[in-house]
């Protein structure tokens, strides 16, 4: 899991200090951070993502709107999307994986086991 460069997406500073903790210490991963979905897909064209961990509830650009922005752009689309949620309802979901999500984590999540989630949900060797 060495080397990967993960963009995490949320309007929580705390959260976002929690995940780059865990997942630099657990997965010696570089990660950088956004508070908006603007921000996110501005940041995303810049660096060489492995993946986007993404809130789905943000102000003025929530996580969907920020996912189909991701989508439609050719430099962005290929990056694999994993939303982070509060909302744990197997319909919500569902609509997740039918936008594209390659995964859903809920939060709270546990930052010493959130790298190897990642992997788990990507194929990557842990």
């Amino acid at each position: 899991m060495i080397n990967k460069q993960i963009l995490m997406i949320d309007d929580e500073r705390d959260i976002q200090t929690v995940a780059r903790i865990g997942l630099s210490m657990m997965g010696g991963w570089k990660v950088f951070t956004a508070n908006s979905g603007l921000e996110g897909i501005r940041q995303a064209k810049e660096h060489a993502l492995d993946a986007i961990l993404l809130d789905v509830m943000m102000p003025d650009m929530d996580g969907v709107a920020t996912l189909k922005a991701l989508k439609a752009d050719l430099a962005t689309r290929a990056i694999p999307i994993i939303f982070l949620t509060a909302k744990s309802r197997a319909a919500n979901r569902k609509e997740l994986y039918a936008l594209g999500a390659q995964g859903v984590i809920h939060k709270p999540f546990d930052p010493t086991t959130l790298a190897s989630q990642i992997a788990g949900f990507l194929g990557w060797t842990a």
